[in-house]
């Protein structure tokens, strides 16, 4: 698998990279962080320029996200019935409806990056509930940038051991989940503990 994208990027570059970010926002199951992969490591041997690189997988990852907000809006009513046909479908759709309507365009921005296989889901039912189209782009454009970044970087980084890496991106989701969670609960636990005593005692009454 990886030599046969080695392969594509090689012989079309940016525009491989694009496409490959542009269907896998949309249901298509393109490894496109595989290709992302790939070209940081092309970047890195000087064969692909890296802000082209970037841009493309950007734009690419973008319109496809834009495009699965479009469905959306339009097919909105036929989506949970879409979504019903497959028990790994239903289970994925639910979990962005709750995405979306607990932490809106939040959840948008977190789930280009962190909870990536939601993101195709998590366009469309922002598209369906009424999300407005400005707030949806800034947000999804926002947390794409940081995927991109990201894998290209890891490719650029890694270039000389890409088979071992692209073994272990299976794994980065929820290695990148976990610390999320991690650092959540360690900011929550150092605001308590910088609270004054008078702050803890008001809380206290508050509690009683």
């Amino acid at each position: 698998m990886t030599d046969t994208l080695f392969a594509l990027v090689a012989d079309y570059g940016v525009w491989i990279m694009a496409a490959s970010c542009f269907l896998s926002c949309l249901l298509i199951p393109i490894p496109s962080s595989l290709v992302m992969l790939a070209g940081g490591a092309f970047v890195a041997s000087g064969d692909l320029d890296g802000g082209t690189a970037l841009a493309g997988a950007w734009l690419g990852a973008v319109f496809g996200d834009q495009t699965g907000f479009a469905i959306g809006r339009r097919f909105g009513p036929h989506l949970e019935r879409f979504a019903s046909r497959r028990a790994s479908r239903q289970r994925l759709y639910g979990q962005a409806s709750d995405t979306v309507r607990r932490k809106g365009e939040i959840g948008v921005f977190f789930s280009t990056w962190l909870f990536a296989p939601l993101g195709p889901w998590v366009n469309m039912v922002a598209g369906a509930t009424g999300l407005t189209w400005l707030r949806f782009t800034l947000w999804d454009a926002a947390g794409e940038a940081i995927w991109v970044f990201g894998y290209i970087t890891l490719g650029y980084s890694f270039a000389g051991q890409l088979t071992l890496v692209s073994d272990l991106t299976s794994s980065i989701s929820g290695f990148l989940a976990a610390a999320a969670v991690a650092a959540l609960l360690g900011w929550l636990l150092m605001k308590m503990l910088n609270r004054t005593p008078a702050e803890r005692r008001g809380t206290d009454r508050t509690r009683r």
